[in-house]
């Protein structure tokens, strides 16, 4: 008696549910297994690009350098997207019910921000440019102009906050690895 109970409750409840006019996202075993390879791929770039990275000095045995975390998060990366996909081929796809489906607008922010993203990296790619005869550098201005520039596209529309945490992440990536680490920006 008690068995068919929760089963009517269980009924009602995912009758509920559908009334209510949400419907979660539908499970997609290609979509598992696109996302993993693009994992891979990228991880793999990012190992490949970190063991690229240039040094001022090498590092003396048994200390860090430049290349250490980039590495370090590169190989977990490739670890991870390879995890991944071996799930996603072996086993049957999650179910996505706690995901909304996509949204109206939805695929113009993703190119948007894309958009936005390929800019900041050709600004940066300048390093610095000579303006009324001053060396100024590039990073600090490109990536709060980066910060302010997907804030805005996500919807923040305070301006106060939208300058101060942009110009403050901005600075203290620029301290922190431009200027602690020495890493050129």
């Amino acid at each position: 008696m008690s068995t068919s109970a929760s089963d009517g409750s269980a009924t009602h409840a995912s009758v509920a549910a559908t009334d209510d006019g949400y419907q979660g996202a539908s499970a997609s075993r290609p979509l598992e297994i696109v996302f993993a390879v693009v994992a891979l791929g990228f991880t793999a770039g990012y190992l490949f690009l970190a063991t690229q990275i240039p040094l001022r000095r090498e590092a003396a045995p048994g200390q860090i350098d430049a290349r250490f975390w980039p590495l370090v998060i590169g190989v977990t990366g490739v670890v991870i997207a390879i995890a991944l996909l071996a799930v996603a081929i072996t086993r049957p796809a999650p179910t996505r019910e706690d995901l909304e489906r996509i949204q109206p607008g939805g695929y113009l922010r993703v190119i948007a921000t894309l958009v936005i993203t390929g800019a900041f990296i050709a600004l940066w790619s300048l390093g610095s440019v000579i303006l009324f005869g001053y060396r100024i550098e590039v990073f600090p201005i490109a990536a709060a102009l980066l910060m302010a520039a997907l804030m805005l596209l996500y919807g923040h529309r305070r301006w106060l906050s939208l300058v101060i945490y942009s110009a403050s992440v901005t600075a203290f990536v620029y301290v922190v690895f431009g200027m602690l680490l020495r890493i050129p920006l």
